[in-house]
């Protein structure tokens, strides 16, 4: 697996991984901060430092899966400090996957002009990676599976009579998510979603 050939993928896609993970949480603590909670930034998660957001084995996972999937670590919040908590977790929530989509948009249109003038094959992969690793956390994230993001979006759409059955449903999500994980299962439900968004983002088809 870990031959010369992953070795310079795997060097090329790093700092696009730092970079989208970093992003993504960013927007979380930013998104809190400008709902009233400011616990994410006393706690040091209001920067752009990746250090300060990595989690070892999402970031393993991010490699390991081709670079279609992966997380961080998730940012500190106390709805206790939000106005209008239901309205300031959904934005919060959604801030991390949003943020990826426009990473991509960006990353995507920076491919397809390089692709027309022409640059360095090192550079041009980067800018791929970039694209792929950007949606993946995006599309990733909003699957409804607590602790993703997609999960409080979900709950802050629904009418709040289903909060005790989604109180539930929390409890085993994360074990129903690490068997999608290592059997595979998140690329059937993510799959269509991630090639959609690539190929719009990237123009480039994949199968």
């Amino acid at each position: 697996m870990f031959n010369q050939e992953f070795l310079l993928r795997a060097l090329l896609a790093l700092p696009a991984i730092l970079f989208a993970l970093t992003v993504h949480e960013f927007f979380h603590a930013w998104t809190a901060l400008k709902f009233g909670d400011s616990t994410a930034r006393d706690m040091g998660r209001l920067t752009l430092n990746p250090l300060a957001h990595l989690d070892p084995l999402g970031t393993l996972t991010m490699f390991l899966s081709g670079f279609k999937f992966g997380w961080a670590k998730p940012v500190p919040i106390n709805p206790y400090n939000l106005r209008n908590p239901r309205v300031a977790d959904f934005w919060i929530s959604a801030a991390g996957p949003l943020s990826n989509f426009a990473l991509a948009f960006i990353f995507g249109m920076l491919f397809r002009f390089a692709g027309q003038i022409g640059v360095p094959e090192a550079l041009y992969m980067f800018l791929y990676y970039s694209v792929s690793i950007n949606v993946g956390l995006a599309v990733f994230n909003l699957l409804p599976l607590f602790p993703l993001d997609g999960s409080h979006i979900l709950r802050n759409l629904l009418p709040e009579s289903y909060g005790p059955t989604l109180d539930k449903i929390d409890t085993v999500a994360p074990f129903l998510l690490l068997a999608l994980i290592m059997m595979g299962g998140v690329w059937l439900i993510i799959g269509p979603l991630f090639i959609f968004f690539f190929q719009l983002f990237s123009g480039v088809s994949i199968n």
